[in-house]
């Protein structure tokens, strides 16, 4: 394992994609110090950031206040990061591959266009969680992302495969312009949840104000909400007992699109 203690906090947000497995398997100890990181306008080695334990391996440990540090893990492929404390924003922007595993609240976009791999966030998110850049045509296209907190505004905009878990509550609209892939709220959907919803499916256990573009259809049992829900509880991610049996009411939507989204709200 390495590990990495951040000792200097930096003036301005430090951009570190060089943290991730990827670069630092088969490396010595010096030569993953010696790694540049971006501060402002300067290329800076990692060492005078972090102090450096342990040579290249698959795993990855980072610790101290890291809200400042910006991109880790990002366009990885491979082995897992765990950080503690709180981290900036991009935390695995573009994964393919791998975990993360922060323990502690994560800024904005962690997640944004991944392809792959697992993030699990101990505590709240930022905004555009697995959703796409400014401009770009698809989102999240593969994995899983798990939030034991709250997230910001635009959870899974643009998505096109994956699953993102929310167990509090998420900003405005959540899975706007989703092609497909599934978001599972157990909190409140902020407003304007699915605008532009394509394909896809977004769940909450919260009563939930739509937009009057979508339609009900049905009430119901779907089956495939308890093949994900049987997963995620052995992932230690349970319902609270009191909602984890019901019907759901289902919508169909974005009308205003293609239309062939759902959301589905829970009822006793």
């Amino acid at each position: 394992m390495t590990r990495l203690t951040l000792i200097t906090q930096p003036s301005v947000p430090l951009e570190a994609d060089v943290i991730t497995p990827d670069r630092f398997i088969g490396k010595s100890n010096a030569e993953i110090a010696a790694l540049p990181v971006q501060h402002g306008n300067q290329k800076i080695a990692l060492g005078e950031f972090f102090a450096v334990e342990g040579d290249g391996a698959e795993e990855i440990e980072v610790a101290g206040e890291l809200a400042r540090v910006k991109l880790i893990g990002a366009g990885m492929t491979q082995g897992r990061i765990t950080i503690h404390g709180n981290v900036g924003m991009h935390l695995g922007a573009g994964m393919r591959g791998g975990q993360i595993e922060a323990h502690g609240d994560v800024g904005d976009w962690a997640g944004a266009e991944m392809q792959g791999g697992q993030i699990r966030i101990h505590g709240n998110a930022g905004h555009g969680l697995g959703g796409a850049y400014r401009g770009s045509p698809k989102g999240m296209n593969r994995g899983l992302i798990i939030v034991d907190g709250n997230a910001g505004n635009e959870v899974g905009t643009v998505m096109r495969r994956g699953l993102i878990v929310v167990r509090g509550d998420s900003g405005d609209f959540t899975g706007s312009f989703m092609i497909a892939g599934t978001i599972l709220v157990f909190g409140r959907l902020g407003e304007r949840a699915g605008a532009g919803l394509k394909r896809g499916t977004i769940v909450t256990w919260q009563p939930a104000k739509l937009l009057p573009t979508f339609r009900y259809a049905c009430t119901y049992r779907p089956t495939f909400l308890g093949l994900i829900l049987r997963e995620l509880a052995g992932r230690g991610v349970e319902l609270p007992a009191d909602r984890a049996d019901g019907c759901y009411r289902r919508y169909c939507g974005d009308l205003t699109a293609l239309g062939k989204g759902e959301i589905l709200v829970w009822e006793d």
